[in-house]
This record gives C-alpha cells, sequence and structure tokens, in this order.
C-alpha cells in the first residue's frame, strides 16, 4: 500500500465497505456477555492499514461495548505487516493531526500496534474478544506462480487457476486455525471480505468494464510497444484469490476441519455489493475528466507496490517510476474518453463466526 495516509484519503469505497459491517458488529456483541467478564475486552483490526477507513466502525465496537459494560477496559490492537504506514496509522488514532474525536482519547481505550500478519498468532491464546478485519484476507501468505495471460486469478485458468485455488484454502485454513486459538469461548469474528458471488460478479466486475481486465490489457499493450519485457509482464501477478462463499464456510461447517473442532462455527453470511462512490458520483456531476481523477487514485492505492515491484531492478529507479506514471496515466485517459461502464464497486462476503464454549 501508499503510505503517508493516502490509501484512506483514495479509498472512501472500502469506508463504505466497513460501515455496513456497523449491524453484524451490534449483533455479535449482543450475543456475547460483555458484562460479564472483567478483563478487558480485547478487539484486533487486521490488516488495518492506516487505520482510516475503520474509524468509525470501530467508534461504533466501543460504544457497544460500553453500552453493556460502562467500565470495561477496552484493548484496541492494530495489525497489519511489519512495512505497514504504522506512522500515520499513530497519528490518526491519537488525534495528532486534528482528527475530531480519536480513538485513543477514549476514556478506558487503550489502543497498540502489532506488526504482525495475520497469517500468524496475533494475541496470546484465549484472549480475544472480538477479531474484525475488512478487505484484507484475499491477500495471499505468497504468490503461489506467476499467471502467464492475465495479471489476477479471476483471468486463470488449468494448473494455475488451480495453484491459486488451493493457496486460498490453504491460507483461509491457517486464519482461522490462528483465531481459533485467539479467541476466547463466546468471542467472535466480524469478517468482510472480497468474493465471487452466486452472479459470478467480483471486485470491478459488476456488469461493466471489467476492472482487471483493463489492468491487464494496458500491461499487455506495454508488452506489445517494447515497454517491459516478457518476465515482468509475467510478474504483474496480484498475489490475490477470491474465495466463493461455499469456500469460506466449507471449513466452518465440516466436523472434521481443525477449525470446526476448535470450536469455530458459522453464526452468519451473505453477500453484497457496494457501489463504486466515484461512479456513483459521475453518475450525478457527469464530468468525465472529474470522475477519471477521483477514480484511478483507489486502483492505485493497492496495485502500485505489486506493479513496481514487478519491473526489473536493472532498470533504473527513476525509469521504472516513469513506466508506472505512464500506466496509471493511460488508464485514467481510457476513463476520460469512455466513461461508461468504469467502477470499483466492491464485493464482499459478510461474516459472523463465534467460538463455542467447549469445542470438540
Amino acid at each position: 500500500m501508499k503510505g503517508g495516509g493516502y490509501y484512506s484519503l483514495a479509498t472512501i469505497g472500502a469506508k463504505h465497505v466497513i460501515d455496513n459491517a456497523i449491524p453484524l458488529m451490534q449483533r455479535a456483541i449482543a450475543g456475547m456477555d460483555v458484562a460479564g467478564d472483567p478483563t478487558p475486552f480485547v478487539v484486533t483490526d487486521m490488516g488495518c492499514a492506516d487505520g482510516g477507513t475503520s474509524g468509525d466502525f470501530l467508534r461504533a465496537t466501543i460504544d457497544a461495548v460500553r453500552e453493556r459494560a460502562p467500565r470495561r477496559p477496552i484493548q484496541l490492537i492494530y495489525t497489519d505487516q511489519p512495512r505497514n504506514d504504522f506512522n500515520a496509522l499513530l497519528r490518526l488514532a491519537h488525534g495528532a493531526d486534528g482528527q475530531a474525536d480519536p480513538i485513543a482519547a477514549r476514556p478506558g481505550v487503550h489502543v497498540v500496534a502489532s506488526a504482525t500478519s495475520f497469517y500468524r498468532q496475533i494475541v496470546p491464546a484465549g484472549t480475544l474478544d472480538l477479531g474484525f478485519s475488512a478487505t484484507a484476507m484475499h491477500w495471499l501468505s505468497g504468490k503461489p506462480c506467476d499467471i502467464s495471460g492475465h495479471v489476477q486469478a479471476v483471468g486463470a485458468a488449468g494448473e494455475e487457476l488451480a495453484a491459486f485455488s488451493r493457496r486460498g484454502r490453504q491460507d483461509w485454513q491457517t486464519i482461522l486455525d490462528h483465531r481459533a486459538a485467539e479467541l476466547k469461548p463466546g468471542g467472535r469474528l466480524v469478517l468482510a471480505n472480497f468474493c465471487r458471488d452466486a452472479a459470478g460478479r467480483y471486485l470491478g466486475n459488476t456488469g461493466g468494464v471489467s476492472m482487471f481486465d483493463t489492468f491487464n490489457a494496458i500491461w499487455r499493450s506495454f508488452l506489445a510497444d517494447g515497454t517491459i519485457g516478457e518476465s515482468e509482464y509475467v510478474a504483474m501477478t496480484l498475489p490475490q484469490y477470491y474465495k466463493t462463499v461455499a469456500e469460506f464456510t466449507a471449513p466452518l461447517e465440516d466436523p472434521a476441519n481443525p477449525a470446526h473442532r476448535s470450536g469455530l462455527r458459522l453464526d452468519h453470511a451473505e453477500t453484497r455489493v457496494t457501489p463504486c462512490p466515484f461512479a456513483t458520483d459521475f453518475r450525478r456531476h457527469g464530468d468525465a475528466a472529474a470522475f477519471a481523477r477521483s477514480y484511478i487514485p483507489t486502483l492505485r492505492s493497492w496495485t502500485e507496490s505489486t506493479f513496481l515491484g514487478a519491473l526489473s531492478p536493472g532498470r533504473p529507479l527513476d525509469e521504472r517510476r516513469a513506466i508506472i506514471e505512464r500506466y496509471y496515466d493511460r488508464y485514467e485517459a481510457m476513463v476520460r474518453a469512455s466513461p461508461g461502464g468504469h467502477g470499483m464497486d466492491y464485493v464482499h462476503c459478510y461474516m459472523i463466526v463465534g467460538k463455542v464454549g467447549r469445542p470438540h
């Protein structure tokens, strides 16, 4: 991700996705014994980025706990990979730049940051009350292979697709097993993950111009004109996989699965499409240039690091950066010239997962 708070500024749609999970969080907490436990109420925000998109969700979480247990301490643990922009995150959480209602200033709320991936256990066993994650767990623990003719698994086929599917299932099992260890009996997970829904829709592919196909087409044009080489094009593969609802729920419904045997149970699962806010605004104002300028940064916020990293280190850094600028300029020009159908609608599987008191 780009740092310096860029992610939150560019991804208002991701905030809408998280805000839509507030009723699920409230439902989850309503089913927990919040008042009967004197220990701190521990919350993790897994894959938090710079913390801007989850702020209102976490404030609502604090309010939901306080309604049931006014004096119970709350520990909020922001977690992400070591290279995450924790400086921007902590400045935001503490209101260092004058933000209204900073989370860390709330009485009895103790904020810490952990540079620990959700592919590892984040907190001690049996100490987590509420685990939350949104728009993060589609990132795989590693790239199982390069995709020869596309940049994302939605465009893969054959053994390449099978490799991504296997890694996606393995990684989801790892995530569930660590969360099963962390959760207290009666604890909950509230998750909003990218998915492929029953209609075959996924991020940026809900009936208009396919976002991932556009990514791929531009890189292929750069390959064709000699801007990049074949090995660079192949390395553009994003280490992501979008699971179906069945792939998400299968481990939780199989009595033989380790996550199920550890006590995890599916409480709720549904898919939702959250409209692209930039495309929505365009339908109101009709300014194609303004739409293109506002839309491209949200794509750039989560793709640039992968694409830049795929360019040969033998190229001078300035040359690599110039190629990246040309790439996003090309995408912006395409949207400006023909804006109809462009947009990044979000397609998520929203889940509540609980841990039973006596796993078997």
